[in-house]
């Protein structure tokens, strides 16, 4: 199957490309002083993704990577599991619909009845049997440096991306050690997961030395799709939610949020962090005021 064009920047197998002109549009405003300004916003479109001839759902989305966005949120809501053999991915950009193909038919109704609105942003689904896919999951007992954490927090942070040029965005990162590989973003933070679920599908790679990073909050739907996906860590600078922490303890997630300078919050799995760093030779960030942790 033919999967949409990757390009190495900045290092990363996958990374941002703030330039294409699809995913921003210049709106023109005033600011605070009354001043004529342009600012590049995101752009938002919808994406109906089917499984066979079964429309399943339709997504807000930044319009990137929509082959590996519907062949990872298929896999993450348990309609593709790893013995279901995809035939093929295609992508009609004048529709906005990609068709995943398999080779035995499925009947996903019931699914479909249960289907549920969640915290994330923008169009986010999740369906009731979701946790039932966390059953019998054993994630692998690796390790994390601790300078691995501050490493990647600074090289993320400093990549250029949609979120630094228009905001009103999420990234997700997958990373091997202190090495960022792949880097999505996309309106909802399910959906930047989703597209990272299914170039890991595309590419067959392993889940169990990698950390999944994310610049929003560690909520219960974040936790369930990273202990799916099989990877051990998940990580951000934003907070929690008490639901996420309690799952990402059920399944023995190492759970890492408010990662900002020397600081972080480990609530769950702290027995995989290898303790190699000096946070005071770490470059602190300031400390902000108002809420912390909500992002």
């Amino acid at each position: 199957m033919q999967l949409a064009k990757e390009h190495e920047t900045h290092g990363f197998l996958i990374a941002p490309d703030p330039s294409l002109p699809r995913l921003t549009r210049q709106v023109v405003g005033i600011d605070h002083t009354g001043a004529r300004t342009t600012l590049s916003v995101v752009e938002e479109r919808p994406l109906t993704i089917f499984l066979n001839a079964q429309e399943i759902v339709t997504a807000m989305t930044i319009g990137d990577y929509p082959e590996y966005l519907a062949l990872g949120f298929l896999r993450n809501q348990g309609m593709l599991s790893k013995d279901d053999v995809v035939t093929a991915v295609d992508f009609d950009e004048e529709l906005d619909v990609v068709i995943v193909r398999t080779q035995v038919q499925t009947n996903h109704e019931d699914k479909l009845k249960k289907k549920t609105r969640t915290s994330g942003c923008a169009v986010g689904t999740v369906f009731g049997d979701m946790m039932e896919g966390l059953e019998g999951v054993e994630l692998p007992p690796t390790q994390v440096k601790t300078s691995w954490l501050y490493a990647l927090a600074a090289r993320i942070n400093r990549t250029p991306s949609l979120y630094l040029d228009a905001g009103a965005i999420h990234g997700t990162v997958l990373c091997q050690g202190a090495q960022p590989l792949v880097y999505m973003e996309d309106v909802g933070r399910h959906n930047a997961v989703d597209k990272i679920a299914g170039w890991m599908m595309q590419t067959q790679t392993s889940p169990a030395d990698k950390i999944l990073y994310t610049t929003g909050r560690l909520t219960s739907e974040m936790v369930i799709k990273t202990a799916m996906m099989g990877i051990p860590v998940l990580a951000s600078r934003s907070g929690f939610t008490a639901w996420g922490v309690e799952i990402a303890q059920q399944v023995g997630l190492t759970l890492i949020g408010r990662m900002r300078g020397q600081r972080f919050m480990c609530l769950s799995g702290q027995e995989r962090l290898i303790w190699d760093a000096d946070p005071a030779a770490v470059k602190d960030e300031p400390r902000k005021s108002g809420r912390k942790g909500a992002q």
